[in-house]
């Protein structure tokens, strides 16, 4: 069971108890018992859409609860404050009207799930791909994303991480401004179809994590003060809101608020696991984190299956990724920003704003590649302090890698995809570097086939805050000097626009368009998987050196079918007529011979010789990478 008040109100049978504290569920006998926190009122009147008002009985600690019979399944209500208005339930189970309209009893238990069969997933070998519902098809659903689940199985995929579902205002939006918590958005169909694609998706062979936002809610639709004003606190500062009270007074309910919320997505839809935005904007003084209690809530929500959860921490903190026992807070991986700056600084050659401790060299890579962060308590110039901790510790699965994800290609100002803005060759073997890194790689919805649509920022507010969200992100996109011109702030596409947000959907056409592209990541993808050199996530398997300026070597040790070298050469064509680089002899008796090419015509490369001649020495291609495996030697 999922965590619940300590008592259950008087007369509550074991089986009646709710699976989340506070909410509305159904119960065996007929009728719905409704239940909410709400310190700060006398008198709190379950308002069905009838019309008919049912008082709720006062319980120790500012709760109310009670049955009404007449209530069911599809029933819509709103709770009634001290006679007055009436507003949404803060544990809304579905909004049918959006934030601002009643909220509506779900049976959760109505679903028939298929996957009984399905244990759950490890953090070990899984390939994400990070999906935002409403753009991911021209339909913007569940029903539609479901549809193509197999074709993302086929081509690798292991591990859809879905962008922010909770309720918000608007028509379209991120998702990171969400206000009903327990409520996925009316905006890509019922509950239930969420359900459906988490069951297809298991049935697809593919496990699914959701992206929470546990740091603040959104600024439209957000009725929790209503019911209580100690679920904020200014004692913490937060840049999208108020910071969450999670150790200030009454702070108790609070946190069970949200760590019931972690086991409720794993619980109620059968999700694998959990991907929490900033959580260095998750504060809390007490000597139980809260970062530590929602882990703790989303693994026995799970019972018997395993989930991974994921977490988004600008400050790199190590500890988060550590195990309990040896006082981390037990998140099984972080994303890695550390990679993903130097591969754009590598691709792009723009190393302005919060790219400037960047250079984009092999040996930044490389270390990437080894110790996971680049920066573990260094002094960082961009933010004039020291950025991280140590991290020599993690094993490589608990960092997450990546070329895209939503905010970074959002804050290219114009939404353009990465293989836009850098060399075809360049892109190729860096995409290369880390499908086939130890690390944990994650594609952005799209980038598989070298999509050319934009995933700009979009939110559809009221015009007053249109326009404030439209200052604020003008605001911070000026840290990049040339976005900061008159003329390029004039081109950043309105937020609030609806074209906006349509440019950003995904043509599925161009997996034909873009079939190289498409290719490339399938084949190195099917490479992970089948040699084992690549799919080992065993800490200190690999080591590397460098090879030039602008290339490197990294080997793969110990693999069954012999060690694997992939070379990433990022400038011109390399000759090293004097190799004394121990990492590149071959095996005894064997000689190195290509395996897999980024320069394959396939891919839209201009065609593959072997690098390692006896007459001239090493030969690398330029703006490309190899793997090379041993081969007898004849």
């Amino acid at each position: 069971m999922l965590p619940a008040s300590e008592t259950p109100p008087a007369g509550v049978a074991e089986g009646e108890r709710h699976r989340v504290p506070v909410g509305a569920m159904g119960l065996p006998r007929g009728g719905v018992r409704f239940r909410v926190w709400a310190p700060r009122r006398g008198r709190v009147e379950v308002l069905l859409s009838s019309g008919s008002l049912h008082p709720l009985e006062p319980e120790e600690g500012g709760f109310f609860s009670g049955i009404v019979e007449e209530a069911g399944t599809g029933t819509r209500y709103r709770y009634r404050l001290d006679g007055g208005e009436a507003f949404p339930d803060p544990a809304s189970r579905f909004q049918p009207e959006g934030p601002h309209g009643p909220s509506e009893v779900v049976d959760p238990s109505r679903y028939r799930w298929r996957d009984a069969a399905w244990k759950g997933v490890r953090l070990e070998n899984q390939i994400i791909y990070e999906m935002h519902i409403g753009t991911f098809t021209p339909e913007g659903t569940w029903a539609s994303a479901a549809r193509e689940l197999p074709e993302l199985a086929s081509a690798g995929i292991t591990l859809i991480e879905v962008m922010p579902v909770a309720e918000f205002a608007g028509d379209f939006g991120w998702g990171y401004d969400g206000v009903n918590l327990f409520a996925p958005t009316r905006l890509y169909g019922a509950p239930d179809d969420f359900r459906r694609f988490v069951d297809e998706a298991h049935a697809a062979g593919l496990g699914v994590l959701l992206d929470v936002v546990y740091n603040h809610l959104g600024p439209d639709g957000n009725y929790l003060k209503e019911f209580s004003g100690t679920y904020f606190t200014d004692r913490y500062p937060c840049e999208w809101g108020e910071a969450i009270n999670f150790d200030g007074d009454g702070s108790g309910p609070v946190r069970e608020f949200f760590t019931a919320n972690a086991g409720y997505w794993i619980d109620e839809y059968h999700l694998d696991g959990l991907r929490l935005d900033a959580t260095q904007s998750i504060h809390d003084a007490s000597e139980s984190h809260v970062i530590a209690a929602i882990v703790r809530s989303a693994r026995a929500a799970a019972r018997e299956r395993r989930v991974v959860v994921v977490g988004e921490n600008e400050s790199q903190e190590a500890h988060l990724a550590r195990p309990p026992a040896e006082g981390g807070m037990g998140l099984d991986a972080l994303w890695n920003d550390d990679f993903h700056h130097s591969a754009v600084v590598a691709l792009t050659g723009k190393n302005d704003a919060y790219y400037t401790d960047y250079l984009g060299r092999p040996q930044e890579l490389l270390s990437a590649l080894k110790w996971g962060f680049l920066y573990q308590g260094q002094r960082y110039r961009w933010q004039r302090k020291r950025r991280g901790t140590p991290a020599l510790d993690l094993p490589p699965a608990a960092f997450v890698l990546f070329l895209e994800n939503h905010d970074q290609i959002a804050n290219s100002g114009d939404g353009a995809r990465l293989h836009l803005r850098a060399s075809p060759g360049r892109y190729r073997a860096l995409t290369a570097l880390l499908l086939l890194s130890p690390g944990t790689p994650m594609l952005f919805q799209g980038q598989e086939f070298a999509s050319t649509r934009p995933f700009h920022y979009f939110a559809d507010h009221e015009p007053d805050l249109a326009r404030l969200v439209e200052k604020g992100r003008r605001e911070f996109l000026s840290q990049f000097p040339t976005l900061a011109s008159p003329e390029m702030a004039k081109r950043l596409p309105p937020p609030h626009d609806r074209s906006t947000f349509e440019r950003c959907r995904l043509d599925f056409a161009e997996r034909e368009r873009n079939a190289g592209a498409y290719a490339l990541h399938k084949d190195l993808l099917r490479l992970r998987r089948e040699d084992p050199a690549f799919g080992n996530q065993i800490p200190r398997r690999l080591d590397g050196a460098l090879l030039g300026e602008a290339a490197m070597v990294v080997r793969f040790f110990n693999a069954p079918g012999g060690d694997r070298l992939l070379l990433v050469n990022l400038g011109r064509d390399l000759e090293l007529y004097q190799a004394p680089e121990p990492l590149l002899a071959p095996p005894e008796g064997s000689r190195w011979r290509v395996l897999w090419a980024s320069e394959d015509p396939r891919y839209g490369g201009t065609g593959v010789v072997e690098p390692d001649s006896d007459e001239t020495g090493w030969r690398l291609p330029g703006e490309a990478a190899l793997v090379l495996a041993p081969a007898a030697r004849r």
